[in-house]
């Protein structure tokens, strides 16, 4: 992997980790369309860059981490879903989807459900209910429910996590900033339990490279993030809805025949 391609992966995770368009799926596409040798260290390089966007995240809601001991547990029972079948099925998922045609795929499809929970989010507002709904263990364990299915690439973590609060009746921001925080033990420990199993591809030869991808995807997910928030609030999901459905079909188009990696 060239200094180049580690900056270009940098700003694909940072700019697309917290956005409903799948991180991981930009990844697999792009490392397709560049041609990256998919070694043990680029697979370890694309794992542990995340640690760079989960820092944007704990560094905007830094206040609400250290003011609201309740939101541990919230949190907790959120991610429980995603730990108990991602130990069960991760496995069988990279195996089998881990590759630009099923990525291009759920892109699309998730795009056609993107728009559904647009118009969810429009009805929650005119009820007022997002407002008035607290999220409790119940609401939280749902989410997490929804966040298992991004588990399978091109899904997005972030979108299935704000469909599954709209569904619950959140308003488009709280189910955002859920989605925000919802993401720091998810990826902590997805990304601690990958770097610790794949620990002897990394040394200081490689050091460079992982410090300008984490820079890099922290300094992009911090500009996503403040985006996105303020984006959603007056325009909602259309545009990104539009946009998956649009990538999915060029990528779709450009590997559709060609030979699927095992």
């Amino acid at each position: 992997m060239t200094g180049f391609e580690g900056v270009l992966l940098g700003i694909i995770e940072g700019l697309t980790e917290f956005l409903p368009i799948s991180s991981t799926g930009h990844m697999i596409l792009a490392g397709s369309l560049l041609k990256i040798q998919e070694s043990e260290f680029v697979k370890t390089f694309e794992i542990a860059i995340q640690l760079g966007a989960i820092a944007a995240v704990v560094l905007l809601y830094i206040r609400r981490f250290l003011k609201e001991p309740k939101l541990y547990l919230i949190l907790a029972i959120a991610f429980v879903p995603t730990g108990i079948i991602g130990l069960l099925a991760y496995k069988y998922i990279k195996s089998l989807l881990f590759n630009p045609i099923s990525v291009s795929i759920a892109l699309i499809a998730g795009g056609v459900v993107l728009l559904f929970f647009d118009r969810l989010a429009v009805r929650n507002e005119q009820r007022a209910e997002g407002h008035e709904i607290e999220i409790k263990p119940q609401t939280a364990f749902i989410i997490g429910l929804f966040q298992a299915l991004s588990m399978i690439p091109g899904v997005s973590r972030a979108a299935a996590t704000i469909g599954g609060g709209l569904a619950m009746g959140l308003n488009r921001v709280r189910a955002v900033e859920f989605s925000f925080l919802l993401a720091v033990p998810t990826m902590v420990v997805a990304t601690g339990y990958d770097l610790y199993k794949n620990r002897a591809t990394l040394n200081a030869a490689h050091l460079d490279l992982l410090v300008i991808g984490s820079l890099v995807a922290f300094a992009t997910a911090l500009i996503a993030v403040r985006f996105f928030v303020g984006f959603i609030s007056k325009r909602g999901f259309t545009l990104f809805a539009i946009y998956r459905i649009v990538v999915g079909v060029i990528f779709l188009s450009v590997f559709w025949g060609k030979t699927l990696p095992k």
